[in-house]
């Protein structure tokens, strides 16, 4: 490209990364758009457009997926970080998915290199059970 503002990439500064719930990301795009919504961006406004698509795509994930508000979410993590065998991804995607069997959190936990007991899986299902 020549000279000129058209094709300049803008590159942001990641200032902190952090694990978040479906109900989470729901929570804060949610946010993002009556922000949004409130005060319309002249500039940059093919940059906008296409920000405004990803963003909308993913409300509509978080808003179809999300089973719970976004507190619950994370007490149920903080709850399920108690046990034995959970890291916080884990935990996260417990909360996203809400598992009602002993299959399904033995899915979850399929590429982690240690099986769990039938007690773990109960004291799961019983975190799970008390956030339905």
């Amino acid at each position: 490209m020549g000279s000129g503002e058209k094709g300049k990439m803008i590159v942001k500064e990641i200032l902190t990364e952090k694990v978040l719930t479906l109900a989470e990301a729901k929570e804060i795009l949610t946010a993002l758009k009556t922000s949004r919504e409130v005060k319309e961006l002249k500039e940059g406004e093919e940059e906008e457009k296409e920000v405004r698509y990803e963003r909308r795509k993913a409300y509509e994930h978080t808003t179809k997926f999300a089973k719970l508000k976004a507190e619950n979410s994370r007490a149920l993590i903080n709850e399920l970080l108690g046990l034995a065998k959970m890291k916080e991804e884990i935990a996260v995607r417990i909360a996203d998915l809400m598992p009602k069997s002993a299959n399904e959190v033995r899915a979850i936990y399929a590429k982690e290199r240690f099986t769990l007991t039938e007690s773990d899986i109960e004291k799961i299902l019983d975190c799970v059970a008390t956030y339905e």
